[in-house]
C-alpha cells in the first residue's frame, strides 16, 4: 500500500517508521496522538476519527484551516512557492513577517511557506516565541499540493486541539487507542535537541509520560504506544511495557558522518 506523505517537513517526523508503528498499533475506535508533529501516523492509519494534538498553536491552527478552508489556502499558499520567494531577502522579510503577526489565517500561510523554505525543515522558536530558523537555499521548494488535499479529506475525521500533552492523555476513553511520539531523549549530554518549541521537553515530562501511559493501559484499558530513541534511559523508563526494537537512520545531525543507525524503540503499554 502507498504511504502518504505529510505536506510539512518535520525534523524527527515517523514517515520512515510508519510501517514499524502500524505493526503495533492495536485496534480500536479513536487515535489519539498528544504529539501529532507533520502528523505521518494519522495519514497512514485507518482509525474512525482522530484527536490530534500538540503544544504547537501555529502547528493546530494551520491544520484547522487546512481542513476547513482548503481550496482558498492551497490558492494563497502557492503563490509563495516561485523563484521570487527563493531568495534570503525575502524569506527573512516573510519570516519578520510572520513574527509579527496575529492573523491565524495569514500565519498559517506563512507557516507553511517559512516550513518549506527554512533549513531542513526545522520548527523552532527563540525565548520569546519568534520562529528563528535561518532560510535553508534549495533550489526549488516542492509546493505540496497533492499532500494538503489528502490532509484535508483526511482531517474530516480528525478533531485538533493545542494543549499539553497530559491534558490529551487524561481525556482517553475506553475504545480509543494512543500514539506518542514525544520530543525524543538526547542521545548524549550535547546532543539535546528537544527545544523544537518554546515548551521544551524535559527528563521529568519524559518520566511522566511513562507513568501516564501505565496508569491509562491499567487503570483505564486505553493500549499506549511511545516511540523513543533506545538509551539506557528509555530502557528504564519504558520498563513496564513490551518494547519492540527498530534499526532506523537518524537524519538530525548537520554532518552526514555522525548520522548513523541507532536504535528506536517502541514501548507498548496494553
Amino acid at each position: 500500500m502507498k504511504k502518504n506523505r505529510a505536506f510539512l517537513k518535520w525534523a524527527g517526523g515517523k514517515y520512515p517508521l510508519v510501517d514499524d508503528i502500524k505493526r503495533h498499533l492495536p485496534a480500536g475506535d479513536c487515535l489519539i496522538e498528544p504529539f501529532v508533529g507533520a502528523g505521518s501516523v494519522f495519514l497512514n492509519t485507518d482509525y474512525k476519527s482522530y484527536i490530534l494534538a500538540d503544544i504547537n498553536s501555529d502547528l493546530i491552527n494551520l491544520y484547522d484551516i487546512v481542513k476547513t478552508r482548503t481550496d482558498e489556502f492551497v490558492r494563497d499558499a502557492r503563490v509563495y512557492f516561485s523563484p521570487e520567494f527563493n531568495q534570503s531577502e525575502r524569506f527573512y522579510e516573510l519570516r519578520a513577517e510572520f513574527n509579527q503577526s496575529s492573523d491565524t489565517y495569514r500565519r498559517s500561510v506563512l507557516f507553511l511557506y517559512l516550513n518549506r523554505h527554512c533549513y531542513n525543515g526545522l520548527c523552532r522558536y527563540n525565548l520569546s516565541g519568534a520562529f528563528n530558523v535561518p532560510f535553508g537555499r534549495y533550489k526549488k521548494p516542492y509546493f505540496p499540493e497533492i499532500e494538503l488535499y489528502w490532509f484535508a479529506e483526511k482531517a474530516q475525521n480528525a478533531r485538533f486541539v493545542c494543549e499539553h500533552y497530559q491534558q490529551t492523555l487524561l481525556k482517553a476513553e475506553s475504545g480509543s487507542v494512543v500514539y506518542c511520539d514525544p520530543p525524543y531523549a538526547p542521545l548524549s549530554a550535547t546532543a539535546n535537541f528537544t527545544a523544537y518549541h518554546t515548551n521544551s521537553f524535559s527528563m521529568d515530562d519524559q518520566r511522566n509520560l511513562a507513568r501516564l501511559a501505565y496508569q491509562l493501559s491499567s487503570e483505564n484499558d486505553v493500549p499506549v504506544l511511545i516511540s523513543n530513541h533506545e538509551t539506557p534511559l528509555t530502557l528504564e523508563w519504558y520498563a513496564q511495557a513490551t518494547l519492540h526494537r527498530v534499526s532506523a537512520r537518524r537524519t538530525i545531525s548537520s554532518n552526514v558522518s555522525q548520522r548513523s543507525k541507532v536504535n528506536e524503540l517502541l514501548a507498548l503499554y496494553r
